[in-house]
């Protein structure tokens, strides 16, 4: 069994998730996760984690496919990968009409079809 700790969403201000990924690493946790929403994104937080870390994989859980182009994504993704020596899990995914449209302004498409792209 592996063991994975998801950091959570930011609430009103950035929270130093540092300590508490290096103390996951200290116990033998597989992989550190974030997510994003409303607020913080996904990467900026895994970065941070990556720098400040040795061997704890890193993922994303997930990247909102709507929040950016597939071009943006994969370079986004091979960048971090590369920064952490291989440790990058990435997670995507799609999200509902509220944030896509009322987020990204971008019209909320076929799910299957923005996910092929």
């Amino acid at each position: 069994m592996k063991l994975g700790l998801h950091l959570g969403y930011w609430g009103a201000k950035p929270v130093d998730a540092v300590p508490l990924a290096r103390e996951a690493e200290r116990l033998g946790f597989d992989s550190v996760w974030t997510a994003e929403a409303w607020g913080s994104d996904a990467v900026t937080p895994l970065t941070w984690v990556a720098a400040k870390t040795d061997r704890i994989g890193v993922g994303t859980a997930i990247m909102q496919i709507a929040a950016r182009t597939p071009a943006a994504t994969a370079m986004t993704a091979i960048t971090l990968d590369h920064l952490s020596g291989g440790r990058l899990r990435l997670g995507l995914g799609v999200s509902g009409p509220q944030v896509v449209g009322g987020g990204h302004c971008v019209p909320h498409g076929d799910p299957w079809q923005d996910t092929r792209e």
